[in-house]
């Protein structure tokens, strides 16, 4: 006679088969949150450096404001491609450590070629950003309005490699599970900032009022100092110490530079057609006058504040999706980047809320709302609010699934997708809506929200196939 098991003996494996689960996703929950938090953080403290500068600046005026969003945004685009490339550093240091085999070795090589790869990209592009003011007239920006936003470019371009060697020092601490170094020494330099703004626009503490160049030079400093605490805490800090990142930083590495920029570009592209849509629609609203771009600044400067969110969970994906790939864990790569898509969505959707709800308490923090001079650009910029808070959840979805994809080191397709559903799609939107239809600076802003839709159901559809694509390992 066969044995049969009782039925309550079923249920009773069932149930704990299904609490085990349970705590298996908990686990990830608790992981997820505790890399997540220091690395969001540490975005906001950044994108605060830059904020802190948009704040002081626009006390100079909207002119002011007008040049320093038009000069930051030339500088933020070769900035994040640069940031892109480095983004490769993170899922390769976390499948070394995933994998253990060599950990220390793969891990260190890899860290300096990220530094060869910084002063790679930092050498040319000084020299295109040395031209802002000829590309911004070729934009059509007004004579004026380019020579001052160029002022300020040529004091805020040489914290461009700091700041990009901050970017791969962060990436190592993160694939070590360590972020909250990142936050320390982040939160010192935004202090920093604070200050130096304070002491080199207006003319405080001893020095001269430089007005807008000194906003340019307090973040290039800024970004140096950010840069030499990190290389102390590496050097110095316990955890650190055993990976000796600056031996002999100067051995080049060939096969290991090239795997870098094999992965790292097409992230470098992504990021390049996401920010230079939004940079594109600075200038298409220096076509609308020195309001629009005013109220453009704020709004973007608002749901970018917003998106260091997400994009801390997605950075956050990378590394707990690269430890689990490393590993060859199917199931763990699949809790990683569902739980990081949990988190960034209920965020994204609390923060679309606030901006429909409260726009008004947003934009105060930039510009006096109070005085009737500024209705137009209060006007403006209360509109725009409300399709970034649209756009909210579809920003946070296509952050932190490109995360996820780069954790299983899938770049190129979503690469594409970028291309095809920034450009193709929502530029091509916000052109004919802003200037065919007459929708002016709104409807640039809803072609940028149909885009970012657009990219966000291409990357979670990849991840969702990614079995059948053949991107999971085998357990």
């Amino acid at each position: 006679m066969l044995f049969k098991p009782r039925p309550d003996a079923a249920l009773r494996e069932t149930s704990h088969g299904e609490t085990l689960q349970r705590e298996t996703w908990r686990d990830e929950f608790r992981a997820t949150l505790s890399l997540a938090w220091p690395l969001v953080l540490t975005n906001l403290v950044q994108i605060a450096l830059a904020t802190t500068d948009m704040i002081v600046v626009g006390r100079l005026g909207p002119t002011a404001l007008a040049a320093a969003t038009l000069g930051f945004n030339l500088y933020l685009a070769v900035h994040l491609f640069g940031i892109g490339v480095l983004t490769a550093t993170s899922p390769m240091m976390a499948s070394a450590i995933g994998r253990k085999l060599h950990m220390v070795r793969d891990v260190r090589r890899t860290f300096r070629q990220g530094l060869w790869t910084a002063a790679l990209i930092a050498l040319p592009c000084w020299v295109m950003l040395w031209q802002a003011e000829a590309i911004l007239i070729l934009f059509r920006i007004e004579p004026e309005l380019a020579a001052e936003a160029a002022s300020f470019m040529h004091h805020l371009q040489w914290g461009l490699l700091p700041s990009l060697g901050y970017i791969a020092l962060r990436s190592f601490v993160a694939a070590l599970e360590r972020p909250a170094w990142a936050l320390v020494v982040t939160g010192f330099a935004f202090v920093f900032n604070i200050l130096a703004n304070y002491a080199l626009v207006f003319g405080h503490f001893g020095f001269p009022a430089m007005g807008l160049i000194g906003s340019g030079t307090a973040t290039a400093l800024s970004n140096t100092v950010l840069f030499a605490c990190f290389v102390v805490v590496v050097t110095r800090a316990r955890p650190f110490r055993r990976y000796a990142l600056f031996g002999h930083w100067w051995r080049p590495d060939w096969p290991r530079l090239r795997t870098l920029w094999r992965i790292g570009l097409p992230i470098g592209a992504t990021i390049m057609f996401e920010i230079t849509v939004f940079n594109a629609a600075v200038f298409l609203m220096g076509q609308f006058g020195t309001a629009a771009i005013a109220a453009h600044a704020i709004a973007i400067q608002i749901a970018s504040t917003s998106f260091m969110v997400p994009m801390g969970v997605g950075q956050a994906a990378t590394v707990r999706v690269g430890l689990a790939y490393g590993a060859r864990d199917a199931d763990a790569v699949t809790r990683s980047g569902w739980t990081a898509f949990a988190l960034a969505i209920g965020f994204m959707a609390s923060m679309s809320v606030l901006m429909l709800a409260a726009p008004q308490l947003l934009i105060a923090a930039f510009i006096n709302v109070n005085d009737p001079a500024n209705a137009a650009v209060i006007g403006l910029a209360a509109s725009f609010l409300m399709w970034a808070a649209i756009f909210q959840i579809a920003d946070g979805a296509q952050v932190v699934g490109a995360g996820m994809l780069r954790g299983l080191q899938d770049t190129r397709v979503p690469m594409i997708y970028a291309a095809v559903g920034y450009w193709g799609i929502g530029m091509t939107l916000s052109l004919l809506l802003a200037f065919k239809f007459g929708f002016d600076g709104v409807g640039i802003w809803i072609g940028l929200a149909v885009g970012l839709a657009v990219v966000a159901c291409a990357m979670i559809g990849r991840w969702m196939r990614r079995a059948r694509l053949g991107l999971v390992p085998a357990n």
